[in-house]
């Protein structure tokens, strides 16, 4: 193929390669094609917009002139999005893992037969210059090349084998199975032991905030919440990480949201990206664990990284951005981090004073020469060192802030990857609404709802949900992940403010989920529809990654709708994909903590607070039921009026001024007609 073809594309990631002299191919028939009618294999490239070592690679290989003629010489050269294609992504992270017996990562650097697009080669970042153990990119071209031309029988062979771990990997029925709670307990046990007494998260660097992980354990404290001897320990766990990554640099201290990882173990320095999808898991767990504790640093930090998400990743069309790239101006971090001189310039003596025990000033620099802002000192400790009192203090370190913050505004900010991933904009939606309850926010419920109509309006179609938005246009097949996060989105913001509308969406995405993605005879979702162009695997992913596994979510949204509805076939499926999921759960619970919060809402069961009240009383009845933090519990506020309801629902009426129908699972108590006895009904109910 003689020219570079990704200049039509719309995604920003693939964009930036449009002007490499490789002949870069998205990944379509014309490319496959090529390959299978030319035998030449694929070099496929899969990385995202805001990965700094894509753009290392990048820079050095890719817009090479040499490196690029030895590249078109010898294969069809494919790139691709991991996050418009996590499909392909999650296949190819899987066949590295078998060829190298190494973890992957981005960029993800594989190479395929042309006919079977098996990989018979592959690795991650390789330098343009032998390194470290890794070899010259350029001259590992050649040597593959020519592997290929010589050695086809030995490739067909591992290709066989690879397949058939393929198929062995993938989760086995095993019939009917008891479900209990012990993989809930082992779980607790494992987090427990992997937790980081010192700095909080779990295991070491590169640390990642393991989001699932710090919502399972924060559940396992509630579950014994009122329990004689309730599990301090979990909670302690839960509130000592969201406490060190908000106080550590993984927390962009100025300007809200936090980074994606740190590469240490104390979380101080972060690589920079922020993810949209990162930021809408954490979001709603400060607002939750601010909720349950009062404190103050929770509160703040779920404001500040919720006005985060609206300023600088909400699109003014609707719809939120996918990412922040870690480089600016061609430098990692050089957005966020300072040079002394800078900040007092910024500053008045007193102010610097403050900030500069505050955010380590006084300690040698962090990254590179310069300083990455982290929490050094509290408050107290500040006061006492300054001989400010705490009141000062603060107002201090707010007005510093604010004109440090007014400065970075002035500088080159890092690309923004503006394509909105149906996925990760679901996220937000949740994120949105619980946050928005909890922080007593309507503007967060009123932004979550207006991108819940972005879906409807530019995703979804007659024949389903799109997975990705850029450029006035919406492409590709949506994945489980699409359904199964919308779903439970829509669930959530239903609690924050009733539509019968996005009740029947809600419907409408559950269905599609059994029809198109449910293996109906062995249970479970596979990750692509049954419309979805034929792969090398058709997977059918467990376990959680950055974000909780599709199947956790799909399970835990199903059977929430089943018990708000009363359709069985909601129920029934989500237990069939627990009965496939129990080897897979019981084997590593702590890997499947999304499908485990599904496991403990099948268990216990599901608690449903119904009310139905005129149209003036119903936020005193929603305030009063949504109260604490219960995630075990669904509360759905509908006015007595509302028309367009399934029988299961309109089934409940309003009396007077209001009445609350309490349930578990499809179990309901006797009505509560008084607002003043809510709170001791649901006390009753755990």
């Amino acid at each position: 193929m003689t020219k570079n073809r990704l200049s039509d594309e719309t995604s920003p990631y693939l964009l930036q390669h449009a002007d490499n002299p490789v002949h870069w191919q998205p990944w379509d028939r014309i490319a496959l094609t090529a390959a299978r009618e030319t035998d030449t294999p694929i070099l496929l490239s899969i990385g995202y917009s805001a990965c700094h070592w894509c753009h290392v690679m990048a820079h050095e290989s890719f817009e090479d002139e040499d490196t690029a003629h030895v590249m078109n010489a010898h294969f069809i050269n494919v790139k691709v999005d991991r996050e418009e294609r996590p499909d392909l992504d999650q296949i190819y992270q899987l066949a590295h893992q078998m060829l190298t017996q190494r973890g992957g990562g981005w960029p993800l650097t594989m190479f395929l037969t042309p006919d079977t697009h098996i990989p018979f080669f592959g690795g991650t970042y390789f330098p343009p210059r032998a390194l470290h153990g890794l070899p010259a990119f350029r001259d590992l071209l050649s040597r593959v090349a020519e592997f290929y031309a010589h050695n086809k029988a030995q490739i067909e062979e591992q290709n066989r084998t690879i397949l058939q771990v393929f198929r062995d990997s993938a989760p086995q029925f095993q019939g009917d199975t008891r479900l209990d709670d012990s993989p809930l307990k082992s779980a607790r046990e494992e987090l427990i032991n992997a937790f980081d007494q010192q700095h909080g998260g779990f295991g070491g660097a590169p640390k990642f905030p393991q989001t699932p992980g710090i919502e399972r354990i924060l559940r396992t404290w509630r579950r014994s919440a009122f329990a004689p001897e309730p599990d301090l320990q979990s909670l302690y766990v839960a509130t000592k990480t969201l406490t060190e990554m908000a106080r550590g640099g993984l927390y962009d201290q100025l300007g809200g949201g936090f980074y994606r990882y740190t590469v240490d173990g104390n979380w101080r320095i972060p690589h920079f990206e922020k993810m949209l999808y990162d930021n809408a898991q954490l979001l709603p767990l400060y607002a939750q664990t601010w909720r349950i504790s009062g404190e103050a640093l929770f509160g703040r930090v779920a404001n500040q990284t919720a006005d985060w998400m609206l300023r600088e990743m909400l699109d003014a069309g609707g719809g939120f951005y996918t990412a922040l790239d870690a480089d600016s101006e061609g430098h990692e971090g050089r957005f966020y981090v300072w040079d002394k001189t800078d900040i007092k310039e910024a500053l008045n003596d007193t102010e610097y004073a403050v900030i500069r025990r505050r955010f380590g000033l006084d300690q040698p620099p962090n990254f590179e020469g310069q300083w990455h802002l982290y929490v050094a000192a509290t408050v107290d400790e500040v006061a006492a060192a300054t001989d400010h009192s705490v009141t000062a203090v603060r107002q201090l370190l707010d007005a510093a802030q604010i004109k440090l913050f007014s400065v970075r505004t002035q500088r080159v900010r890092p690309f923004c990857d503006t394509k909105r991933l149906t996925s990760s904009n679901a996220l937000a939606i949740r994120a949105l609404a619980i946050a928005g309850n909890h922080l007593e926010r309507p503007d967060l419920i009123d932004t979550a709802a207006a991108t819940l109509e972005f879906i409807r309006e530019k995703l979804l179609q007659e024949q389903g949900l799109l997975t990705s938005y850029a450029d006035g246009r919406a492409s590709l097949n949506a994945y489980l992940n699409d359904y199964a996060y919308l779903l439970d989105a829509i669930l959530e913001l239903l609690q924050a403010r009733w539509s019968t509308d996005d009740l029947h969406l809600a419907c409408r995405l559950a269905d599609t989920l059994l029809t198109e993605f449910e293996d109906p005879d062995h249970g479970g979702f596979f990750f692509t529809s049954v419309n979805h162009e034929a792969l090398m695997h058709r997977m059918k992913p467990l376990s959680d990654d950055a974000s909780p596994a599709g199947n956790g979510v799909a399970v835990r949204a199903l059977n929430r709708l089943g018990h708000l509805t009363g359709d069985s076939r909601y129920l029934r499926a989500a237990e069939r994909t627990l009965q496939l999921a129990w080897p897979a759960i019981c084997q590593y619970p702590r890997g499947h903590c999304a499908l485990l919060d599904a496991l403990e809402d099948y268990l216990l069961p599901v608690q449903s607070v119904i009310i139905r009240a005129p149209e003036a009383q119903l936020a005193h009845w929603l305030t009063a039921a949504a109260a604490t933090y219960s995630p075990g519990r669904m509360s759905f506020a509908i006015a007595a009026d509302q028309g367009g309801l399934p029988d299961m629902l309109s089934s409940k009426t309003a009396e007077g001024d209001g009445v609350a129908y309490l349930c578990e699972g499809l179990h309901c108590n006797p009505p509560v007609t008084r607002l003043s006895a809510l709170p001791g009904a649901l006390k009753k109910l755990g």
